[in-house]
């Protein structure tokens, strides 16, 4: 078979690329959602954090998970709920932020090797069987007490610093009048991402000779 195969790697292709856009889309949505509800944001996502913690001191006091790895985990989601301190303004500079995404890699890492060390142990008998937890079940460990406090602190954290001057910021930004009369709105990290690439993606296309209008005759 030649063909059957060429047409399995073009849907393959169609598919992720729905799928990107479909995050994509998702990603601008939830952004939309946080600027409309910024003080809703802030409560849901202090209290997701302490959800957390406490599922993660169950996990180490009744599953047995490692101590060290679950003091980990809990400092972590500690320093990630530093950065609720001005939610949802963030410097990319800011110490506290630059440790949070450092510690998001290494909580990754550290629980990657764990769950990939504990999958290597071999039963010593046929009567020995390992408590060792399933795909899902490590899938949704990662999901929620790796990846969820920092993806969603991701999508809420505001980028854009061209805003006037508001109750309660730290630096006002500029002269008031200076940036349109209030037009320019603070816009989520996320969102001005997903922006960037399709402005990219838009000019890309105009060099390509896309959308560009027919000549009459």
């Amino acid at each position: 078979m030649w063909i059957l195969p060429l047409v399995g790697y073009m849907g393959m292709g169609l598919g992720f690329g729905f799928l990107t856009l479909a995050i994509a889309s998702g990603l601008y949505y939830l952004s939309e959602l946080v600027e409309e509800h910024t003080v809703f944001a802030k409560k849901l996502l202090t209290r997701l954090i302490y959800l957390v913690i406490g599922l993660q001191a169950l996990l180490c006091l009744v599953d047995g998970f490692p101590f060290k790895l679950s003091i980990l985990s809990i400092v972590s989601h500690v320093v990630y709920l530093g950065n609720m301190r001005r939610f949802p303004i963030v410097k990319l500079s800011d110490p506290l932020f630059v440790t949070s995404c450092i510690l998001v890699l290494f909580n990754h890492y550290v629980w990657f090797s764990h769950f990939s060390g504990a999958a290597m142990v071999a039963p010593k008998s046929i009567y020995d069987r390992p408590d060792i937890p399933t795909f899902t079940e490590i899938a949704s460990y990662f999901g929620l007490c790796v990846w969820l406090v920092p993806f969603s602190l991701f999508v809420s954290l505001s980028a854009s610093d061209n805003v006037l001057p508001t109750m309660g910021s730290e630096e006002p930004s500029g002269i008031p009048g200076a940036s349109g009369g209030g037009k320019n709105k603070r816009q989520g990290m996320a969102k001005v991402i997903v922006d960037t690439v399709r402005d990219w993606i838009g000019e890309l296309g105009k060099l390509a000779g896309w959308g560009r209008p027919e000549r009459g005759f």
